[in-house]
C-alpha cells in the first residue's frame, strides 16, 4: 500500500479531497475518519493537520503526502516539493507602520512576529539579516500595536487587513505558496513504492492539465485550414478528419480553457463553423 498524508481540514481539505476524487481514488466520507483504505488503488489515506504532514513524510512513517509549500518550509523538515498542485494560493510579506523600514536590508536588529517562524527565520538567514523573531499563533497585526514588534510578517490576500491596522507593506514578497505534494529528501523511504508514487503523480498531473485545457471541435474549409491549426495547434498537432461535403474538414484540438471563448471567436471569424468546446476530466500526456 502506498501511504499518502492528507490535509484533515482547513483551505487545504476540501481541494485536495476534489481532486484525489478527480485522479480515481477514494476519500473519506465522514471528516471523523483519520484513516481509509483504498483497495482498488492500494493506497491507504492518513488525514493530519496540515502543518505535521511534512514532519511524518520525513520521518519515514509515510510515502509522500500534500500540504502547503509554506508548512513544508516553515517546517524545517527533511521533505521536498515535487508537484505543485494549483490551489491554495498565498503570498507572503513583512508589514509595519509607515516609515519604518522599505526593504528587508532595514530589518537588522528589529524584532518580527509571525506565525510562520521557520519560514522568516530562513528569508533573515538567506540574506544575511540579523533580526529576532516572535512567534505568535494568528493575529500578528495587534503585534505592533501591543509594542511586542516593530514589523509582521504574514500571508497578504487584499491587504485590507494591514490598513485597518495601519500598516503597509514593506519589500519584496517572501515567499508564494500553493498546495504542493511531498516526499521524504532524496525519495521514499520504500523504493519499491517509487512506480506507485509516480503512477500517483500521473494522475495528479492529468487532472490539472483536465483543468487547464478543454477538447474543441469545429469545421473549416480546407483552404482555411493553416489559419486554423495557427489558432488551434493542440499539444503535439490537432486531429484533422475529412467531412462528406467536399472542401471541408472537421479539425479537433486542445486548447487552454481561459482562451477558449477567444479562440472560438477567431475561428469564427475566419469561416470555422460547428465550433464547440467539451469538458476533459481526465488525461495522460
Amino acid at each position: 500500500m502506498l501511504r499518502i498524508a492528507v490535509p484533515n481540514k482547513g483551505s487545504l481539505s476540501g481541494p485536495a479531497a476534489e481532486m484525489l476524487h478527480e485522479a480515481g481514488y477514494q476519500q473519506r466520507r465522514e471528516s471523523k475518519e483519520l484513516q481509509i483504505v483504498d483497495p482498488t488503488n492500494e493506497v491507504e489515506f492518513f488525514y493530519l493537520r496540515p502543518r505535521d504532514i511534512a514532519i511524518y513524510v520525513s520521518s519515514g512513517r509515510l510515502d509522500i503526502g500534500i500540504t502547503g509549500r509554506d508548512l513544508l518550509v516553515d517546517s524545517g523538515a527533511r521533505a521536498e516539493e515535487i508537484l505543485p498542485l494549483g490551489f491554495a494560493r498565498s503570498t507572503f510579506h513583512y508589514a509595519t507602520k509607515p516609515g519604518t523600514a522599505r526593504g528587508i536590508e532595514d530589518l537588522a536588529g528589529m524584532t518580527v512576529a509571525t506565525s510562520y517562524e521557520g519560514i522568516v527565520a530562513k528569508h533573515f538567514a538567506d540574506h544575511g539579516i540579523d533580526a529576532s523573531v516572535v512567534h505568535l499563533d494568528g493575529a500578528v497585526e495587534t503585534a505592533i500595536e501591543l509594542g511586542v514588534a516593530e514589523v509582521i510578517a504574514d500571508v497578504v490576500e487584499t491587504g485590507t487587513s494591514l490598513r485597518n491596522a495601519g500598516l503597509e507593506i514593506i519589500g519584496e514578497p517572501i515567499m508564494t505558496s500553493e498546495a504542493v505534494v511531498v516526499r521524504r529528501t532524496g525519495g521514499t523511504a520504500d523504493e519499491d513504492a517509487e512506480p506507485k508514487v509516480q503512477q500517483f503523480l500521473r494522475r495528479l498531473q492529468g487532472v490539472l492539465v483536465a483543468r487547464t485545457y478543454v477538447m474543441m471541435d469545429y469545421d473549416c474549409r480546407v483552404e482555411q485550414l493553416e489559419k486554423a491549426v495557427a489558432l488551434t495547434p493542440g499539444l503535439e498537432s490537432p486531429t484533422v478528419s475529412p467531412l462528406h461535403n467536399e472542401g471541408w474538414v472537421a479539425v479537433r484540438a486542445m486548447v487552454p480553457s481561459k482562451n477558449a471563448q477567444r479562440i472560438m471567436d477567431d475561428l469564427y471569424a475566419i469561416g470555422a463553423r460547428a465550433i464547440l468546446t467539451t469538458a476533459i476530466h481526465a488525461c495522460r500526456l
